[in-house]
């Protein structure tokens, strides 16, 4: 959306990549992402929210969050909904600590719980987008979570209003492209063609 040129470095979960002392200088968590702004002689930033949030601060066109400070925090409210309470109980460290014969049914359970409450959300705040008619940051992190919900099993319709967003976005075509499916890292495995 904000035109912004970047130089994608995948990081490998899945071998662990991200457990390496070289990446952990980088994110001591070893989670992703990371950004390394090349723009302030190579500032390192982590945790999604905060990256976007500066991003959004720093290349004001195409702002991501609405001026007025009470849609502003209720777009926020959006976005921690999504990286503070439904995100988080699917990370690949919770889901090893759980296990494998307890993954599913976790999964499962927490992620029809949160998309219930943000679905309750939408009744609120939809129009078009997550808020409203102009996408914001809350469409940046609805459509990665939508698709963990697809990934795990979930039944997406279950969330008409979450269902209907979703759908709009990923026919934008910045939207296709950041989808998780067509990112270098994406296993092979999950390398479809999207189709909303």
């Amino acid at each position: 959306m904000k035109k912004i040129a970047y130089e994608t470095r995948p990081i490998n979960l899945l071998t662990e990549e991200n457990k390496t002392v070289e990446y952990k200088k980088i994110q001591p968590f070893g989670a992703v992402p990371a950004l390394i702004d090349v723009n302030t002689n190579g500032h390192i930033l982590v945790e999604s929210v905060a990256i976007l949030e500066y991003l959004d601060e720093t290349r004001p066109e195409f702002p991501l969050l609405p001026k007025d400070p009470v849609d502003r925090a209720t777009v926020r409210a959006l976005v921690q909904a999504i990286a503070m309470d439904i995100q988080p109980v699917q990370s690949m460290r919770v889901i090893k600590y759980i296990g494998k014969e307890k993954e599913s049914q976790w999964l499962h359970h927490f992620l029809v719980e949160g998309f219930n409450a943000f679905e309750r959300m939408l009744q609120k705040t939809a129009g078009k987008y997550s808020f409203g008619d102009s996408i914001t940051m809350a469409d940046l992190v609805l459509v990665p979570q939508f698709y963990n919900g697809v990934r795990y099993g979930v039944d997406m319709t279950a969330f008409p209003i979450l269902f209907r967003v979703n759908s709009t976005l990923e026919k934008i075509p910045e939207f296709k492209a950041a989808h998780p499916t067509q990112q270098p890292d994406c296993p092979v495995e999950e390398r479809v063609e999207h189709v909303c």
